[in-house]
């Protein structure tokens, strides 16, 4: 069987990794071993960071509904307990969409609520 060298595949390999580590910390963007180890963590936490960000928006928009809440005078569980019972059926994503680009239409429609 004929030998083969790997010297072009390896090196291939291990340009696509560091250049997909570039702008790393120290030897993390230099040597091959730690680079694909730091790469592997670095992944890990950016599929972690994508469901962590659905979290973070959903609070966002219930701090903004609930502070809008407030200022109509009721609370924000008052307020999405009244939705319920009215049977409008708003996700918490327009509703904040509604305060922040239409206040009126958010007075409307928590006004209709009650």
């Amino acid at each position: 069987m004929a030998r083969v060298k790997r010297g072009t595949v390896s090196r291939r390999k291990h340009n696509k990794l560091l250049k997909q580590v570039k702008g790393f910390r120290g030897t993390k963007s230099k040597l091959i071993k730690v680079a694909k180890e730091a790469s592997l963590h670095a992944d890990a936490y950016a599929f972690h960071g994508r469901k962590l960000r659905k979290r973070d928006m959903r609070a966002l928009w219930i701090v903004r509904v609930g502070e809008a809440a407030k200022k109509e005078g009721v609370s924000y569980s008052q307020l999405i307990n009244r939705f319920k019972k009215a049977k409008i059926e708003l996700d918490r994503k327009i509703l904040a969409d509604l305060v922040v680009n239409d206040p009126e239409t958010f007075q409307k429609v928590v006004k209709s609520a009650k």
